[in-house]
């Protein structure tokens, strides 16, 4: 598998530290609200990543933190009169909601800033210990950034360019305005930890050193996490874990593109700020899921009503396709037929086809191609007429939905049932059928298809299906 790693700009093979075993770790959201449409990106891609490395045989270690203390937190506190562990409760336990919704998995571990405060008071200990960090006079403690020469790798940008648009703000008591804080001194009414320089809170970017350190060791193999995040997080993630570590933090870099709203950027100024909840309430989760995967993770998509629908259109067809399969299965034959490995050949190309393109830098867009693709060769050579055999339904089936889950797709619509009066109206026509009663059965059918049942005549017997 080849990636776009986002520090050398260019396709690099992957390949973990060791073998069979990659150590990820993907920036989580900041508790004090939903998620929104444009935080659901990486959450829904870096978590196809995992399952096409597991799905290709691989161990994966994936971590994935909450943020929950921070300034976005305590105001959000203040402003519903309550504490800062109940603001991040409330919104951990509502990002499970959506995270389930959208079909994401759990990482294999969920930390919390809070609970590893040892690990980033060791770090920033470090730091001091080794002169890249300082105590400013108000007892914040600031990392100092020329002391790192490497700094800027990862956006690109050398410091003399980054540095002409820094700003010391007021209060700050910085040695340069290109320093940054990893400790916050206590303020009062504010949540603070005990730290051997005084009272306070860490900062925002060396809260993802210390998870990372703590449960991946020194060097991770991946950091994932959206664009916006390259500068200054992860540039400054880069600079105090290996100043303090002394060796590389991360040897892959993965950043998804943006998401704009009706080809706008999104922003509450311009109303067009959506929410996973809102936009799920109005069309599902899935749909969601769907217009994160189906476009390459490095390019920006659009969100508009007009493309969700259509994501829930592209959902029809594979779930009608999977829906006749397992019709197909419930009433095929024993037995190979004639023709049915040249088949089974054709599906197995399609499965090549889909590594191929998760390979080349996890190419979902392409993968989902190959998807319908698929559907496409299973509508057209396993079907009625064809009447294919039980053992090559079932191995069409289990690929479908292997691929699919690898997507993470194809998991909202549940198997099907009728109630005892739709299946006794299906009874009724078909008696009226067998009798050449041909304007009673077609009432029957009127009435079904008018209560969202749809019928179909097939050799194997009548298939149904309810209509969304």
């Amino acid at each position: 598998m080849r990636i776009y790693n986002t520090l050398t700009r260019e396709k690099e093979e992957l390949i973990p530290q060791q073998e069979g075993h990659f150590k990820i770790y993907a920036c989580g959201p900041t508790v004090y609200n939903y998620i929104h449409i444009g935080n659901a990106r990486p959450i829904c891609v870096f978590e196809v990543l995992r399952r096409y490395l597991e799905y290709r045989g691989n161990k994966v270690t994936f971590v994935q933190n909450f943020t929950d203390i921070d300034d976005k937190i305590i105001k959000k506190a203040k402003e519903e009169g309550t504490d800062y562990i109940t603001v991040a409760q409330k919104y951990i336990a509502e990002y499970w909601k959506d995270a389930d919704g959208l079909n994401v998995g759990h990482a294999t571990v969920h930390p919390l800033a809070t609970e590893n405060m040892d690990e980033i008071i060791a770090i920033i200990s470090v730091l001091l210990e080794k002169g890249y960090a300082y105590t400013a006079e108000n007892g914040d403690v600031y990392f100092r950034t020329k002391k790192f020469d490497q700094y800027g790798k990862l956006s690109h940008q050398p410091l003399d360019d980054l540095q002409s648009g820094a700003r010391i703000s007021v209060g700050e008591m910085k040695e340069d305005a290109m320093d940054f804080a990893v400790w916050k001194a206590a303020k009062a009414g504010e949540p603070y930890w005990e730290a051997p320089w005084g009272r306070g809170r860490p900062g925002w970017h060396i809260e993802c050193s210390a998870m990372a350190r703590r449960y991946l060791g020194e060097t991770i193999d991946i950091h994932c996490g959206g664009q916006d995040l390259i500068f200054p997080h992860h540039e400054n993630e880069i600079a105090q874990s290996e100043c303090c570590n002394g060796t590389v933090f991360a040897r892959y870099w993965m950043h998804n593109g943006y998401i704009n709203v009706d080809n706008h950027k999104m922003s509450k100024s311009l109303n067009n700020f959506f929410t996973v909840r809102e936009v799920a309430e109005q069309y599902g989760y899935e749909p969601i899921r769907y217009l994160m995967v189906a476009s390459h993770y490095r390019s920006p998509i659009n969100y508009s009503a007009e493309i969700i629908e259509q994501c829930k259109a592209a959902l029809d067809r594979l779930y009608h396709c999977r829906e006749n399969l397992t019709f197909l299965l419930q009433n095929a034959k024993e037995g190979a037929q004639e023709g049915e490995a040249q088949c089974k050949a054709l599906l197995d190309s399609r499965e090549a086809r889909f590594i191929e393109a998760m390979d080349d830098d996890l190419n979902t867009a392409d993968a989902i191609s190959v998807l319908f693709d698929l559907a496409r060769d299973i509508n057209t050579h396993l079907n009625a007429s064809t009447q294919p055999s039980k053992e090559l339904c079932q191995y069409a089936l289990e690929m479908f939905n292997r691929l699919a889950d690898v997507l993470g797709l194809l998991y909202s619509r549940k198997t099907q049932s009728l109630d005892e009066e739709i299946e006794a109206l299906i009874a009724r026509r078909s008696k009226a059928r067998a009798e050449k009663d041909w304007a009673t059965a077609d009432r029957i059918r009127d009435e079904l298809k008018a209560r969202n049942v749809v019928l179909e005549d097939t050799p194997q017997g009548i298939k149904w299906r309810i209509e969304q």
